[in-house]
């Protein structure tokens, strides 16, 4: 059987049965769709992956060159994933975040991949279909934990807002198309809200299901979102072996800044000077934009990679979105064809907060941390890499649909080390960089811990405080997190070791810059596929 023709076919099949993937990847075929997570919906994408999955494992795969060969093991573990999720996991049943569209809305009022005409038609697909996919939601969901429920009462509400304050300003450009909008928009915004208000209702009726995982299937998880050959084990050995090796290294560092013993009582007062100089809701964009600039000009001047002129856009992160991350990077998908932005997104503090918690939350992402996080997110970040990662072309589509996780973040962690080394920042961002490679191995010692051995959130909190220096605003916010997601957590430590080994195998007489480059150029694979194709 040939891989290629079959690969396409699988591609599309995937397209068609995940809007969401569709939307990530930049094919807009199925822009006016919703996810079908309906008990009929869900039985016919397991049967389509099935298929899928018995059609791969009928493929010689020694019979592949290297690039097919990666293609084919990528593909089966993109299907393998999706099975896994739908037939073992099933969050859909229990997790109403899974349920929420509003990234689907806000990519085609966002993004202006096609006229805003075209663009109004699929959003308006997309609303007729929210109160069914709603009152779908309410039939599928069973005992929800409340942490999902508190969570998904405030993205639900920023959904609405979102159609709400962003459908009105794309109406302006198409005033014709106002009276079919605003009536399929109206329906929509009064389900979100009543879903808003269910989820807030049903926090009332108990705890509902423990969020944690269990052992037996986060280590499956874990597996299929790490796709590599260290085991639950030795995650948890190595992520351990590091929070010690960088904190004798951090608090070498704290000296060079304030003098004293390399302790711990050090290296606070280290992190208390660089968290004074810090920004506020009004100028934290700002601050972002102008490390952007400086970043780019460091990366161009010590020639560390190649730079891409693609947009980016740099704002506040929407409302729909908060809760889970500070900020993120939201690029257009490899098979894009317009010429269209990617968003790096960071979420200032909510209204409502206490004059102490907005304190908390500026002295960790203080001036010197939001360099470095637009490091991670931007440049030469995720932003860069991912630009990179759309430029590869293969014989199919796979690429476009298979991104690594642990090596998207692996990169950006890596990033973050290769410019301190180099010199960026100086001692505030390198020992900023430090407390972050400590908060990167204690996420994967959390994610395990929370899962699989019922830490406490008191423990948990004493980790992030006393180990990872972090203010007790970030430990709450990651302790959430924790519970919200399960595996993705492990993806920075394990990510960041692969790939910087792999940067640490630059042949001789390579420059730092054309390695860099070359591990870049072939989409966004598993770290441990990139060195088969780099001939490791």
């Amino acid at each position: 059987m040939e891989f290629a023709p079959l690969a396409e076919h699988i591609a599309d099949a995937l397209l068609e049965s995940s809007p969401e993937l569709a939307a990530s990847a930049g094919d807009h075929r199925f822009d006016d769709r919703l996810p079908d997570l309906s008990p009929d919906g869900t039985t016919a994408d397991v049967a389509m992956l099935r298929d899928a999955a018995g059609a791969l494992s009928q493929v010689d795969a020694d019979l592949l060159d290297d690039e097919e060969r990666v293609d084919h093991a990528i593909l089966s573990s993109l299907v393998e994933r999706q099975l896994f999720e739908l037939t073992e996991v099933r969050s859909h049943q229990w997790d109403p975040l899974r349920h929420n569209p509003g990234a689907l809305l806000h990519a085609l009022m966002a993004r202006p991949f096609a006229p805003v005409e075209q663009r109004l038609h699929a959003l308006a697909g997309r609303l007729l279909q929210v109160p069914d996919a709603l009152a779908t939601a309410r039939t599928v969901l069973r005992d929800a934990p409340r942490i999902h429920l508190e969570t998904a009462a405030g993205q639900f509400a920023g959904t609405a807002a979102l159609v709400r304050e962003e459908l009105p300003r794309l109406l302006v450009q198409e005033p014709g198309l106002a009276d079919q909008m605003q009536l399929v928009a109206a329906n929509a915004v009064l389900a979100l809200d009543d879903f808003a208000a269910w989820c807030a209702a049903e926090t009332e009726r108990g705890d509902g299901r423990d969020p944690r995982l269990g052992r037996r299937l986060w280590e499956a998880k874990l597996w299929h979102t790490l796709d590599t050959e260290l085991g639950a084990a030795e995650v948890l050995k190595r992520a351990q072996d590091n929070i010690e090796r960088v904190t004798a290294e951090l608090r070498e560092v704290a000296v060079e800044l304030v003098g004293g013993k390399a302790d711990d009582e050090t290296v606070r007062r280290a992190l208390d000077l660089i968290a004074a100089e810090h920004p506020d809701d009004a100028s934290i964009v700002g601050l972002a934009h102008h490390a952007v600039e400086e970043t780019t000009a460091f990366v161009r001047e010590h020639d560390l990679v190649s730079l891409i002129d693609d947009p980016l856009v740099i704002e506040e992160m929407p409302e729909f979105a908060r809760g889970v991350a500070v900020a993120y990077c939201d690029p257009p998908g490899a098979l894009e064809t317009a010429v269209v932005p990617t968003f790096y997104c960071i979420a200032p503090t909510p209204a409502g907060w206490p004059a102490d918690r907005v304190a908390s939350f500026y002295r960790e992402y203080n001036d010197h941390a939001i360099r470095n996080l637009t490091v991670h997110e931007a440049m030469p970040g995720h932003f860069l890499q991912l630009a990179h990662a759309r430029r590869y072309r293969g014989s199919t589509r796979v690429r476009a649909l298979g991104h690594s996780g642990p090596f998207v973040e692996g990169w950006a962690v890596y990033a973050e080390q290769a410019m301190v080394e180099h010199g960026y920042g100086g001692l505030p961002v390198r020992a900023t960089q430090l407390k972050m490679q400590l908060r990167t191995s204690i996420n994967a010692v959390l994610d395990q811990l929370v899962h699989c051995e019922e830490l406490s959130e008191a423990d948990g909190m004493a980790l992030m405080r006393d180990r990872g220096f972090q203010e007790v605003g970030e430990a709450a916010g990651k302790w959430r997190r924790a519970l919200l997601s399960s595996a993705q957590l492990s993806t920075y430590f394990v990510g960041w070791a692969e790939v910087a080994e792999i940067a640490r195998l630059r042949p001789s007489g390579v420059t730092v810059r054309q390695w860099h480059d070359r591990m870049l150029s072939y989409g966004s694979p598993a770290p441990r596929h990139l060195r088969t194709l780099l001939g490791l």
